[in-house]
């Protein structure tokens, strides 16, 4: 999110005279409706590029100049022609000149969709019955009900804050308890047995007790509707809440998981293997069948938000499916046996998948590209000896490792322990604070360079026993070794720290990257980025990578998994979210837009780019992303990389200086707990946990505004080696970081406000993120799904650009869309699922949109099982599972 951000296709506006985003062209200059086609789409190209003619021949981005963001101002001024067909961004790179493009809308509207072109071929129309399936991505359904009033909407923010309160004093009670009880203990031998026994009371507590409140509180999910606000939507929310906090979540990719999700409701069949964290919360609408596999940052909750309604609904997943990572499945759909859903996709409501087949796109559709996972050569591995084992480990090593640790680390600060045994007020003293400062800096700073020595080595050591290439039992030493090593290595502070400077190349190159040889940018990488092994992941000389690359080394069958190189090749860019797997189709010199589903068959693509899932090819630059190059090479590069670098290595020091301060305050209030804990008890604990987070939560805000002068952010266009874009950077590096325990909650919009965010009355925000947080607005009654995004910047070959987004009120984004800069989002208009809109588009008002690029969806036939008054779709389940529930209401 932070860092070099996204390409979504050509970037910026071309030519002197182009419009940027926030600018209307003229509807002067149209001609009438009745001209022909062709015309009307030339005069209307015309006027956007503020030219006095097009030629009809004439290729939109190599003859015109044009790039992503004018191609979206002219769809948009297309879109309002109602004798005209919709004209969509996907539309404008297959048909690149006036000519096709008119003919294109003329053979296919209304009957029929296009097919991809091959590479070097001229796109044709196809049939309708050959196009992929372009279901609605969300069901209008029965008329939502009215919002909330104000009394149910403060009723339900208070209810939330208290159960926060009472479940932060519950904590604090367990925990002074647990320690008086621990201090009693006598000798090392005492001390462990106390340790074993009050860390697995803890733990098992801790495990059980949110799955003893779903069934209390909820009991068995069925299909309902939940308004927002209501009474019912806050059992949801607190549900959903402690299924999310469990701390069984930590263990995915493991039989424990597994058996979390069974123990709350879901139908799971047995060798299942599910690596994703986005839990799935309604579980009794879950079924899984044998031998599947769910990878990492796959959505399967169950349930969606749509227009201030909670929707819940099945999904349905047969024996031996591969669901791949950065997936989206909404409610309603379903995978038959041994079916696959490729990486950066998305099943729309409504769409199942047959048996055997293989799907990728957003939204899905057939494909014969699958996804490779290794034979499963070995037996069913006894996954409760694995799970046994796990736990067993947490219960009799590491818990007791932490309670011990931190009894030594109490001995060796002589004041913490005068604290325990004194009498109150000692923080009246001076000496207090100093000795704090002391103790802080050294936990803090000797806890950052132990861990860079860590991660630099014992990784590299596990690693040896591991041969790339080779299948290993699922569930054995080596999946043990190959999940620690993932876990050891994808440390997302270091990332922040060194990510959006020169800097991160030699940390990626001590965790095990082949960078080949670097050419230094000092934005070769962002702030985010994961593998499942730095020791095979290679990235080519001069590629730059922006924020949320995932390197997928790993494949996965029921019974085994493999590691295999992932290489990425030179000179390339590749933008936001974009999931790398082995035997990528891409070589030297490409683009790789956001959310790029990249190919997986065909040649090698080299020297174009590529955008959309499923991907299509696109013009690799245009006029002005070479608007910066003279900045790029030779001495010019020489003398900004290193002031870039000094600035960089400045904000690293800030970045490191804030945290500090942060856990020095936190420390402070650590002891002022204990200093006052004979006093008041229980309460001591409790406030000091509540005053901590209160305290991350506005030094957080305040760190974020001081960054930007505590002034509003203004649209740019720029090197990255100009000061303003380093400024930039610091303030991703120091930018607020969300609690997600504010999810759900009316407090999340205050927070959001107090960043600068203009944001209307009762926002229900489920997890989106804004990097850019005062150049968003956003309307009344909108709904932000978990996942979504709202970015309002990209940076592309070292140029960047932001501008504003506005959504209207009463929209809708859904789970894991993504809207890019300047886009203006009309009243009531909806976003599917894992949908990508493009910079400059226009969503109008009560408008359905989807797909990656995103487009308007079509009213389509209702598909199977879905009834007439909107209701959806129930995938047939499988033999000895329970028959689907009938919709509810609850208010």
């Amino acid at each position: 999110m932070s860092g070099p951000a996204t390409a979504s296709g050509p970037a910026g506006p071309s030519g002197p005279a182009a419009p940027s985003a926030s600018e209307a062209p003229s509807e002067a200059a149209e001609p009438p409706e009745a001209a022909a086609p062709a015309a009307v789409l030339a005069a209307i190209l015309a006027d956007v590029l503020h030219v006095g003619h097009v030629a009809p021949d004439a290729h939109f981005f190599t003859d015109l100049g044009a790039d992503s963001l004018v191609m979206a101002h002219f769809c948009a001024r297309v879109r309002k022609r109602a004798a005209l067909p919709s004209v969509s961004m996907r539309d404008v790179y297959r048909y690149p000149t006036i000519t096709a493009l008119a003919a294109a809308l003329i053979d296919t509207a209304g009957t029929a969709d296009t097919a991809d072109p091959a590479p070097g071929q001229s796109p044709a129309p196809v049939a309708a019955s050959a196009a992929p399936p372009s279901p609605d991505p969300a069901p209008s359904g029965p008329p939502s009900p009215n919002p909330v009033g104000t009394p149910a909407y403060i009723l339900c923010g208070t209810l939330q804050l208290l159960t926060f309160l009472g479940y932060s004093f519950l904590a604090a009670v367990v925990t002074a308890r647990g320690w008086d009880w621990m201090s009693g203990a006598s000798g090392a031998g005492g001390v462990y047995v106390r340790a074993v026994l009050f860390g697995a009371a803890v733990f098992l507590g801790l495990c059980a007790f949110p799955v003893l409140a779903k069934w209390v509180l909820v009991g068995r999910w069925t299909r309902r509707e939940l308004r927002v606000w209501s009474l019912g939507y806050f059992r949801f929310w607190a549900v959903r809440t402690l299924v999310q906090a469990n701390p069984l979540v930590l263990f995915t990719g493991s039989p424990l998981y597994t058996g979390y999700l069974r123990a709350l409701g879901a139908k799971i069949g047995r060798d299942v293997t599910i690596l994703s964290k986005h839990v799935p919360v309604c579980t009794d609408l879950l079924t899984v069948g044998a031998g599947t596999v769910v990878r990492k940052d796959a959505y399967f909750t169950c349930y969606r938000a749509d227009a201030g309604v909670i929707r819940t609904g099945p999904v349905v997943l047969g024996r031996d499916v591969l669901v791949n990572e950065a997936t989206v499945l909404d409610i309603g759909t379903s995978l038959g046996d041994g079916a696959r859903l490729g990486h950066a996709s998305a099943l729309h409501t409504g769409q199942a998948v047959p048996a055997g087949e293989h799907w990728h796109g957003s939204p899905a559709q057939r494909t014969e590209a699958g996804h490779r996972t290794p034979d499963a050569a070995f037996r069913s591995t006894p996954r409760v000896v694995y799970g046994t084992l796990q736990l067993l480990g947490v219960l009799l090593v590491y818990l007791p490792l932490a309670i011990g640790g931190l009894s030594i680390l109490l001995a060796a600060v002589p004041r913490l322990a005068s604290l325990l045994d004194s009498g109150p007020l000692a923080f009246r003293d001076w000496s207090f604070y100093g000795e704090a400062l002391v103790a802080s800096a050294a936990l803090f700073f000797g806890a950052l360079a132990a861990g860079l020595l860590v991660v630099a080595t014992v990784p590299r050591l596990l690693h040896l026993a591991i041969e790339p290439g080779r299948a290993y039992r699922m569930y054995g030493l080596h999946y043990s070794l190959h999940r620690t090593i993932a876990r050891m290595t994808n440390v997302k502070f270091f990332m922040r720290l060194f990510g959006d400077s020169s800097y991160v190349v030699t940390y990626l190159g001590r965790l095990g990257y082949d960078l080949s040889r670097v050419e230094q940018t000092g934005s070769n990488f962002g702030t985010e980025a994961q593998h499942e092994s730095p020791y095979l992941s290679s990235v080519g000389s001069g590629t730059m990578v922006a924020d949320g690359l995932s390197l997928m080394n790993a494949e996965y069958s029921r019974t085994s998994f493999r590691l295999s190189r992932v290489t990425i090749g030179p000179r390339n860019f590749l933008g936001n979210h974009v999931c790398y797997p082995p035997g990528g189709r891409t070589g030297e010199n490409c683009l790789l837009a956001t959310k790029v589903a990249v190919p997986l068959d065909g040649p090698v693509r080299e020297g174009v780019g590529l955008l959309g899932s499923p991907c299509f090819e696109i013009p690799r630059s245009v006029e002005r992303d070479a608007a910066f190059d003279h900045l790029r090479e030779g001495d010019a590069l020489h003398r900004h990389l290193a002031a870039k670098n000094a600035y960089n290595l400045r904000s690293m020091g800030l970045f490191l200086l804030v945290r500090w301060a942060q856990v020095y305050v936190l420390t402070l209030l650590a002891w002022a707990a204990a200093d006052l804990y004979h006093a008041l008890g229980a309460a001591a604990v409790a406030a000091a946990s509540v005053l901590g987070l209160l305290f991350s939560v506005t030094s957080s805000v305040c760190v974020e505004r001081a960054a930007t002068g505590f002034r509003r952010m203004a649209p740019r266009y720029c090197s990255i080696y100009a000061p303003y874009f380093w400024r930039h950077e610091r303030f991703w590096k120091l930018h607020a970081m969300p609690s997600r325990f504010l999810n759900g909650t009316p407090f999340k919009s205050l927070l959001w406000r107090a960043l600068g965010v203009r944001i209307g009355r009762r926002l229900y925000d489920d997890g989106c993120a804004m990097p850019e947080r005062s150049l968003v607005t956003i309307g009344d009654h909108c709904t932000l799904n978990a996942g979504s995004v709202i970015q309002c910047h990209s940076q592309e070959d070292g140029t960047f650009k932001s501008d504003r987004t506005v959504l209207g009120s009463g929209c809708t984004l859904g789970t894991g869309a993504l809207v890019h800069y300047g886009v203006t989002v009309g009243d009531g208009a909806a976003l599917a699922p894992d949908s990508f809109l493009m910079k400059g588009e226009e969503v109008p008002r009560d408008a359905r949109w989807g797909g990656n690029p995103a487009r308007e969806m079509p009213a389509r036939e209702l598909p199977a099982g879905e009834s007439p008054a909107g209701e959806l779709p129930v995938p047939a389940p499988r033999s000895g599972s329970q028959a689907p529930h009938h919709p509810e209401r609850t208010d």
